[in-house]
């Protein structure tokens, strides 16, 4: 399939994904991996989990995992359309609740949703992981070291950054295959 005919897919899946990414574009992948893996076959989990690693590893937002799956899927041009179609909307949409949620600032439906969004995140982020590292972890070691990163990013203050990087060597060194 040439890339141009692939664009308006990627523009399609991620303006839906946009409209519901509560919380940012780590929110929604699940559904992103679901639909780029899964359902278009465009890169296998592990590709997904590689992207995203390079996405977390370099500053800026976390919404580069999308500016990496356009650019893998279709190129520069691939980059910029799921870019601005998960961008575009949800930046609209943001701007209106910000305008009511100002208007409506001592409503207790305000303060019940906000309260009720915050757990369904958290939620959600928990499931982006837990798919990741089904899709990175091919062996027992990477697993194992998987859990390890995972007990010692919620038990500790180290930064992730650090936990990227002894992964990292770990794959290098041969203790976990490339």
């Amino acid at each position: 399939m040439k890339s141009a005919d692939v664009i308006p897919q990627l523009v399609g899946q991620f303006l839906l994904l946009s409209l519901v990414a509560i919380g940012g574009a780590n929110a929604v992948l699940p559904e992103m991996h679901r639909q780029v893996v899964d359902i278009s076959h465009w890169m296998t989990g592990a590709e997904f989990a590689a992207l995203f690693a390079i996405a977390q590893a370099a500053p800026g937002p976390n919404v580069l995992i999308v500016s990496l799956v356009g650019w893998k899927v279709a190129g520069v041009p691939g980059a910029l359309a799921a870019t601005g179609a998960m961008c575009g909307p949800s930046s609209v949409l943001a701007f209106y609740v910000g305008r009511m949620s100002q208007r409506f600032r001592e409503s207790p439906w305000r303060h019940i949703i906000q309260n009720g969004l915050a757990p369904i995140t958290i939620g959600i982020v928990l499931a982006s992981g837990y798919l990741l590292a089904l899709g990175a972890d091919e062996t027992w070691a990477a697993a194992a070291i998987t859990a390890a990163a995972a007990a010692l990013f919620l038990k500790t203050r180290l930064n992730p950054l650090w936990l990227l990087a002894g992964g990292a060597l770990l794959g290098i060194s041969g203790v976990v295959p490339l």
